[in-house]
């Protein structure tokens, strides 16, 4: 969002015969798709399994299951966390936009300023929108005495808050709606606090409904309801605002506190309350010691965007590390040289988080128009040189102003809705190369903080070679390469590191399907299933 007190600073300081027969079918650089899917080439033959993979456990009972595009409804699945370990249930489960910090509130870190310095209809893919009734509560709803209530994070537009009680663990995104609060203090003002600007429901109506559309397939975020708190903080709300803001200072003495402090809200102050499941721990968090980790994280979120893409078209857009969490689901188990493919030892899945920069769109309805954020409202993403992610914002900006790999620097994005060769540029089109560019982003990632054994990050990396030299977005300009993440599965389908029964019928990925951790009125009452449900229109 633009900003005119202070500046924004984004993100956080052998070769085989298939695959060379793969690519003689693809282009030299990355074409963008056409609105209309053609689905007679042969990586369709592959995304049109992708609903059904996952990470095979052993015991686990393997159930048929149709393409989704054929299918009426979405099959829903439960996981039952009786089994599940204590690392699972910690950590961060949300990421953001562009400027990201995570982190922990410490139990021993209990010092707290002065208060002066410091059931929803179920949601549908056609319009998230005609859902006009949602229930208000006040924050004592929201985390009443026995619940404990942590500020993890804060997004662009939202802070970001885990909520645990007795019912499981939530994690709650709050973006204050346009409504009155307190005027800042002297110390406030001197302190450089900056205040978030409020928004209007709308604008993050697109945010929700990818929320809605994406919860069933496994890989993304649950989605479990939202609503409206109004009212004056609790004290809990304002104890773990504070303790996040000094660790914050200790970290970073000159960073810039972006959300008012919890003591200036007012009876009429308002938050547009989102709730999410929670999702493990935030892949910057999480230890990469073993080889089969990188195999499995990398393919997972590579198989989660290509679901994705064939059901919906979509993009993610900003698919840094903050964006990923990772939670241990099983133990791990040895790969046997005779069992073939690498995927599947680690005991790890991924969940891929906030699509507050993304898009997507409506598949069961012709012509329906694409949800997109208009990136070019905040060319500052383009022009940071504050972290590495910064580049893919380039590289993806880039390729819609020219449709090459060719990144224009930092200086050449300051000129909003510049003239590409399609025309004045849009982020409404379908350009599936964005996802191809955060896989090559996590790739590094994983290559850059694996500390594990160094002879199975070589060996990781000579097997890769192969994929790498086709993945890099640096690549020489007659170095084929991929145009979607269905492209990057083919080529690992082709190469024998995903064996074909991975894809078919092998079940899904398990997912917490709780209800809201919050009651309204701490009611006793039946907690029923929620899920999102989509409409498809007849295959």
């Amino acid at each position: 969002m633009p900003r005119t007190a202070t500046a924004r600073k984004y993100g956080k300081p052998s070769k085989r015969s298939k695959a060379e027969r793969l690519f003689a079918e693809l282009p030299q650089s990355p074409v963008r798709q056409p609105a209309v899917t053609v689905i007679d080439d042969p990586v369709t033959c592959i995304t049109e399994q992708l609903s059904a993979v996952h990470i095979e456990v052993e015991g686990e009972p393997k159930v048929p299951r149709r393409s989704p595009r054929k299918s009426a409804k979405p099959t829903p699945f439960v996981e039952d966390n009786s089994g599940t370990d204590e690392t699972s249930q910690e950590g961060d489960g949300i990421g953001h936009q562009a400027r990201h910090v995570s982190t922990e509130a410490s139990q021993n870190d209990t010092s707290v300023e002065t208060m002066a310095e410091e059931d929803c209809p179920e949601p549908s893919l056609v319009d998230s929108r005609s859902d006009t009734s949602l229930r208000i509560l006040n924050w004592d709803d929201v985390c009443p005495p026995g619940d404990r209530i942590v500020k993890i994070a804060e997004a662009s537009y939202a802070e970001v808050y885990r909520v645990t009680n007795e019912r499981g663990t939530s994690i709650i995104k709050v973006i204050r709606l346009d409504s009155p609060i307190k005027p800042k203090t002297k110390a406030q003002v001197k302190a450089g606090l900056v205040d978030e600007e409020p928004h209007a429901e709308d604008d993050i109506d697109g945010e929700l409904q990818i929320s809605e559309w994406l919860a069933h397939v496994p890989g993304f975020v649950v989605y479990k309801e939202r609503y409206i708190v109004q009212g004056k903080a609790s004290r809990q709300l304002l104890e773990t605002h504070q303790v996040f803001q000094k660790r914050m200072k200790r970290q970073d003495p000159g960073r810039a506190q972006f959300y008012p402090s919890p003591s200036r809200y007012l009876d009429e102050t308002k938050f547009l309350v989102v709730e999410l499941g929670d999702a493990g721990i935030a892949l910057e968090d999480w230890e990469l010691a073993d080889e089969s980790q990188l195999w499995d994280i990398f393919f997972l979120e590579a198989i989660a965007l290509a679901r994705a893409e064939d059901l919906a078209m979509f993009e993610h857009r900003d698919l840094h590390e903050g964006n990923i969490c990772v939670k241990r689901v099983s133990p791990p188990r040895e790969r046997h040289a005779n069992s073939g493919g690498f995927f599947g030892n680690s005991g790890v899945d991924i969940t891929i988080l906030d699509y507050g920069l993304s898009r997507a769109e409506d598949l069961s309805i012709d012509y329906a128009k694409p949800v997109a954020f208009d990136l070019e409202r905040d060319l500052g993403l383009f022009t940071s040189t504050h972290a590495s992610q910064c580049k893919v914002y380039r590289q993806m900006r880039s390729f819609l102003l020219r449709a090459d790999r060719k990144c224009i620097p930092p200086e050449g994005h300051k000129t909003p809705y510049a003239k590409g060769v399609d025309g004045p540029l849009s982020w409404d089109a379908y350009a599936p190369y964005t996802n191809v560019l955060w896989l090559a982003y996590l790739y590094e990632y994983l290559v850059d903080n694996f500390t594990g054994d160094k002879k199975q990050l070589v060996r990781f990396e000579n097997e890769m070679a192969e994929m790498w030299a086709h993945l890099d977005p640096d690549a020489n300009d007659d170095m084929p390469c991929f145009g979607s993440a269905a492209d990057v599965v083919c080529f690992a389908v082709e190469s024998g590191w995903i064996r074909e029964e991975q894809l078919i019928g092998a079940g899904t990925s398990m997912l917490d399907r709780e209800d809201s951790h919050c009651v309204e009125g701490r009611a006793e009452g039946d907690m029923s299933l929620r899920r999102s449900s989509r409409r498809r229109g007849e295959a």
